[in-house]
């Protein structure tokens, strides 16, 4: 069997890093590492080749080597996934779908000839036997559905994914997953419909060998840990920091780490020092609003319960960057808000602060909600940076105002360059720092060049390398990194989000004077 495993593309996002990665000298922010941990649990005897359409393109001679074509994908790369299934089926290969898309929203990917839902562990017999079938048969004869059953998996059942399959050199970043689910109940998260409310952990037996094959496959740069919330069981997260300390002090520190966790982080000392020993230097936070009211409205009570200005910069001090999530267009939203937001961001050493649209995803208490009160637009997912997929409480021309005023105030070089020197002023020296590599020293030339001479923020650029070099030498890494990304949230603030959020506001103009 000759498997094509087909991870989808993004589309340019924040969270890409598309303008900022050629300065890098890469071409993804992150493998798929949901596809190489499937090929995983794929038999031995079956031939993989893995296609990133972030890294590189899917050829036709590909797609002719492959009996089956696997295709996988989260709803923002749904559209590139349907691509690659049409044209596999002009080929006359059969295709399998999954991922949180299909998981959610099966209904749009109804080219596929198998549709296999939530989590793959415990299950790849019957995937494969359905593969097998299918190939056996040909592609036709109806739609084969692998629902999701009602137990989750343990993830003592997840195997070593397979790192040896991507190009390494292509990637920002590496991945890794230690748990799945998050104890909260946020009105708008799909995470907890997913993967549930109970926390699943990997041992730490099986994170520390994930470590030491990414280690024995030359990896020495950041490694995302993509939990959704790595501390929804802090007693297990605490063995797992114990282990993953140790094992950083024995291989020399080659990793630094980041992840997601929720705000009551900061209400944790001990836990804060204990991800800060194992290597941690950033976690991102769902901060969402300012607005208590906004935030007990959408279920979401942790972030009620401490000073949220307070605990960004309480984490900041512990060595941990907050990398922030906000989101405007509640239902108590009012027009102050986007000032509100501003306020508070621009107050916070947050350098990576993503504002969002409100947008209600398939699957989510929110979405049935909407379904039931009849503002549910259509059945997409809504358009990133256009119009919201429902029917907003506030007027939505000043909703996309307010929101595009927000975002290209945030995203010019004077207010990134402040958010980055207020993180400066803060940090502490982090223990452990990985050895300077020869890619290291290729960032900062193109860096140089690229930002330092060829940017309109170089100034800006240059009184932040001054700060760090005068005031805190031991940031100037985090400086390079942050002006890499900072070039990508600027010019996409500008070249992509605004025109489209101002093309849907001449839209509903034309609208509102044709009625």
């Amino acid at each position: 069997m000759r498997a094509l495993l087909v991870h989808a593309r993004f589309p340019r996002t924040y969270w890409g890093f598309q303008y900022g990665l050629p300065l890098a000298g890469k071409r993804a922010a992150l493998p798929p590492l949901g596809l190489i941990t499937l090929a995983a649990l794929l038999p031995e005897r079956w031939q993989l080749e893995l296609v990133d359409l972030n890294v590189t393109e899917l050829t036709d001679d590909a797609l002719r080597r492959a009996d089956v074509v696997l295709v996988g994908g989260m709803h923002v790369q749904a559209d590139s996934m349907r691509e690659v299934l049409l044209r596999a089926g002009g080929f006359g290969r059969p295709t399998v779908v999954g991922g949180p898309a299909p998981t959610t929203a099966p209904e749009g990917f109804g080219l596929a000839d198998v549709l296999f839902q939530g989590e793959a562990e415990g299950r790849e017999a019957e995937l494969v036997a359905a593969i097998e079938a299918l190939v056996a048969g040909g592609p036709g004869g109806g739609q084969v559905v692998l629902p999701a059953p009602r137990r989750r998996p343990e993830l003592s059942a997840a195997p070593i994914p397979r790192f040896d399959l991507l190009e390494l050199s292509a990637y920002g970043s590496m991945a890794i997953q230690c748990s799945r689910g998050c104890p909260f109940s946020c009105e708008f998260c799909d995470i907890i419909e997913i993967f549930g409310r109970k926390p699943r952990f990997k041992a730490p037996a099986q994170v520390l060998a994930e470590l030491d094959a990414l280690h024995a496959a030359g990896w020495r740069a950041g490694v995302f840990v993509v939990d959704d919330n790595f501390i929804g069981d802090k007693r297990k997260a605490r063995e797992l920091l114990s282990a993953l300390a140790g094992w950083q002090e024995r291989r020399g520190h080659p990793f630094g780490m980041t992840t997601e966790a929720s705000v009551n982080l900061a209400a944790d000392e001990g836990l804060m020092d204990a991800m800060v020993a194992a290597g941690f230097t950033a976690v991102f936070l769902g901060i969402e609003t300012p607005s208590a009211e906004a935030l007990a409205d959408a279920g979401k009570a942790q972030n009620l319960r401490l000073d949220l200005g307070r605990a960004v910069e309480t984490l900041t001090r512990r060595g941990l960057e907050v990398m922030g999530g906000f989101i405007v267009g509640f239902d108590s939203d009012r027009p102050e808000v986007f000032e509100a937001q501003r306020r508070f961001i621009a107050g916070v050493p947050i350098p990576l602060a993503m504002v969002g649209l409100l947008t209600a995803l398939p699957g989510t208490a929110l979405w049935r909600r909407l379904e039931r009160e009849g503002r549910l637009r259509t059945g997409s997912t809504g358009d990133q940076f256009g119009r919201p997929n429902f029917e907003p409480t506030m007027d939505e021309e000043v909703l996309l105002r307010g929101y595009g005023e927000l975002l290209g105030g945030l995203y010019t070089a004077d207010a990134w360059y402040d958010r980055c020197e207020a993180y400066v002023e803060l940090a502490p020296p982090m223990p452990g720092q990985r050895k300077i590599s020869w890619d290291d020293v290729k960032t900062l030339a193109r860096t140089v060049w690229g930002i330092g001479v060829l940017s309109p923020s170089r100034g800006r650029f240059w009184r932040l390398v001054a700060r760090s070099l005068t005031r805190a030498r031991h940031t100037l890494a985090w400086v390079i990194t942050r002006a890499l990304i900072g070039e990508h949230m600027i010019r996409y603030t500008r070249r992509d989000v605004l025109p489209r959020l101002e093309a849907s506001i001449r839209q509903l103009e034309r609208r509102e004077r044709a009625a």
